[in-house]
């Protein structure tokens, strides 16, 4: 049985019951360990180690204990918005620099422990909504910073990558952002939906 690891802050952590390993959550980890499931069950565990308000720095300080520890065959990972969010609200935010350098180290680590490991990259992204429009110009084009350097760690090291930033974009095109992210970040069902597409579809290149 192969085993995978979703990783990231909030998004990814979507409420997932720390004391039971077989409920990742109400986001798209859950939705792909549905799908994945019931098209192939029994060959995969699902393993959910989101926690919400991560950064890089938060991810990297955690990476041997809830990535090399844990084995994973297959691991994805999901970080970068509160990068920025957490400067422009509290002033204790990561630079680009500094997550890409962040990223990198964490990716490093991971692949020197466990040198057959798949890993995933999934792009941040944003939309306008309650969190994000009061800074918005700053807030985007700070995220698509991060974006570029996600991009960048994943080309580097010969990861697969998911685009997300310009799927959530034209997604909002003909309806509400707030239809897909509650507050310009988290994502509501339609939202975590398309991430798992999006996953899945990558996921297809392994």
């Amino acid at each position: 049985m192969k085993r995978i690891l979703f990783q990231g802050d909030s998004i990814t952590d979507a409420s997932r019951v720390r004391e039971n390993e077989f409920f990742p959550g109400s986001g798209y980890p859950t939705l792909v360990a549905a799908k994945l499931g019931f098209e192939m069950p029994g060959q995969f565990e699902f393993l959910n180690r989101g926690i919400s308000g991560d950064r890089s720095i938060d991810l990297l300080a955690r990476i041997k204990t809830d990535a090399v520890n844990l084995k994973p065959d297959i691991m994805s990972i999901l970080i970068g918005v509160n990068d920025v969010w957490h400067e422009l609200d509290f002033q204790n935010g990561v630079d680009c620099a500094r997550y890409e350098l962040y990223y990198d180290a964490a990716v490093s680590q991971i692949q020197e422990a466990l040198p057959n490991i798949k890993i995933m990259i999934l792009e941040p992204f944003l939309l306008k909504g309650t969190a994000t429009e009061e800074k918005w110009d700053i807030f985007r084009g700070e995220v698509e910073k991060r974006a570029a350097s996600a991009k960048r760690i994943a080309e580097k090291h010969d990861l697969h990558f998911v685009p997300l930033l310009k799927k959530f974009d034209e997604a909002a095109k003909n309806s509400p952002d707030e239809a897909w992210l509650r507050d310009g970040v988290h994502p509501l069902p339609a939202g975590h939906e398309l991430i798992a597409r999006e996953w899945i579809r990558e996921f297809n290149n392994l």
